[in-house]
Formats: C-alpha cells, structure tokens, sequence
C-alpha cells in the first residue's frame, strides 16, 4: 500500500520536473524572439519609383538622371544597413566605416549583370572579406533632408563623395531633348546596363511610389514555343499558374505573369507558339521577368 507521504513527494517531484521544463521553454523562447529581433526590423519608410510615361515627363530637363542599377535596395538608418523587407544585412565594420548617423537610401551593387552575385552575398550571415570588397553602396538618397533633391544629391556629393572607398553617391546629369534620353538609355543597355531613373530636381522625399521619381527600362518580345502547363496556387488553383516554355535559342524557363484569369482557365496549348515580353538577360541566358503578350496567331 503506498504511503500518502510518498505518494505527495512524488506529485511534488513532477511539478518540479514540469516547472523547470516550462522555464527552460519560456527561456529558450526568449532567446529565439531576441535574436530574430536582432536581425529583422520594421520595413525602412522607402520612396519607390513609377514606371516612365512620355506624358508624366512635361520637361526633361526638370529632372536629374542617373543609370538604373541591378543591384539590391539598401537603406542605412544610422545604425544599421537594411533590405526592402527590414532585414538587417550584415556589412563588415570597414565597409560602412565613417558613414553618418542620418538615414541614407541606395544601392548595393557590384557591376552591370552582376545581381546575382551580389544578391548571394548580401543573403549571406557572413561573406567574406573579398566577396564584400566587390560591393559598392552607391548612394542615391537622403530621406531624411527636408529639401528638393537637387539640394539633397549637393549635399550627397559633399557629405559623402570622400569617406570611404565602399561608398559612392550616383552620378546624377542633365538632359534637354528627348533624342538624347533615347540615346543614353540605348547606349546603357548595349552595354548590359538595365535603364535610367529620372528623378524631378525639385521633389521633396516621398514614403511610398511616387510620381516624381520614375523607371526608364526598356523590353523586348520574343517568340516561345509552349511545352507545359504549370497548375497554379492560391487564387489561381484549378487554373494555369505558368507555362513552362523553350526559346528560339533552346532556353527553358516559365512565364507565370501577363495572363487575365480567362487565360489562365484555358491557357495557351501545348505546342503553340506565344509572344513573350523581357527586360534584358540573366548570366544564364534566359529572359529577365518574362510576361506573356499573346498567342502567336497563323499567317
């Protein structure tokens, strides 16, 4: 017969096995929560471009122009380096050495058709010395000044333009004509640049897309032969989420984006030949963000 003495210390015995499993939990809780909040941050308050309109730009010589970088989105917040989604990117000491507590807004970027790269090392906990001596943060704003952009890339080019060799402010010029625009834009992408960004000289900072910064990027058609549907998820269960298709050139990729719901419902047969919209090409060869135009129609 067991004794209710015995019986106590064994109840006792397993809330204090239960307890210390609960707090070791609570703690191992902790930890995780503080190390995620050390590595991923509220979104930084960034302006965003629109796409170029001939009509939004009344006067081209309002605005100042740089080149379209194919880099990745950095935003310096005067402590840490951050992505488009918050994350704190770990840039060694040396690379951001004697920038200023202000918030800075620009781009991590390593060569023209190099996003790869520096998107792999930008991804990384910690790259090495020599993948990050590759990297520029080249500087193409200054969210925190209260004043037209020209005024702010001035301040830029004197706050900026020396402290370090990591660093450096874009390249901001002026053009009058639009047979000149058309010019650079075209000679920027012979040379596998991605397209120009005009910015209006008199725009104030702006959370969100606005209208006064726009994206010069010119596309491309070509013609695919569609070899497979791909189902879709989400919203487009039961329908075509992309078509798996080879190019003219023996290149297989998908194209999930540019289709209404019907296509999507009756998509594209196999076989057929379609009409692809691209901006340019990947180290690999394959068209960059590929859309769907149109099914190529008989002659």
């Amino acid at each position: 017969m067991t004794k209710i003495g015995s019986r106590s210390s064994n109840i006792s015995s397993g809330l204090n096995y239960f307890l210390g499993i609960l707090g070791f939990a609570l703690t191992l809780f902790f930890v995780i929560a503080a190390e995620l909040t050390a590595t991923e941050m509220a979104k930084p308050p960034i302006q965003l471009a629109k796409q170029y309109q001939p009509q939004q730009v009344a006067k081209l010589s309002d605005y100042l122009i740089s080149e379209k970088l194919d880099g990745v989105r950095g935003y310096w917040d005067g402590t840490n380096m951050l992505s488009r989604s918050g994350r704190i990117i770990n840039v060694p000491t040396w690379f951001i050495e004697g920038l200023p507590s202000y918030p800075i807004d620009g781009e991590l970027w390593i060569a023209r058709n190099k996003f790869e790269q520096v998107s792999a090392i930008v991804r990384k906990k910690r790259a090495s010395k020599a993948e990050w001596q590759q990297v520029r943060f080249m500087v193409f704003d200054l969210p925190a000044e209260s004043t037209p952009f020209i005024e702010r890339y001035k301040k830029a080019l004197a706050d900026l333009a020396n402290i370090n060799p990591y660093i450096q402010v874009i390249e901001q010029f002026s053009l009058d004509e639009q047979a000149q625009l058309d010019e650079r834009l075209q000679s920027i992408v012979a040379e596998n640049g991605e397209g120009l960004m005009l910015h209006h000289k008199a725009a104030h900072y702006q959370v969100g897309r606005s209208s006064d910064i726009v994206k010069l990027k010119p596309f491309y058609d070509a013609e695919a032969v569609v070899l497979a549907h791909q189902p879709g998820k989400g919203k487009y269960t039961n329908m075509m989420g992309a078509l798996l298709v080879e190019s003219q050139q023996g290149k297989q990729f998908s194209i999930g984006t540019g289709f209404t719901d019907e296509e999507r419902r009756n998509p594209p047969k196999i076989g057929s030949i379609i009409t692809f919209k691209y901006y340019g090409e990947t180290q690999k060869g394959t068209p960059r963000f590929a859309s769907f135009l149109r099914v190529r129609k008989p002659l």
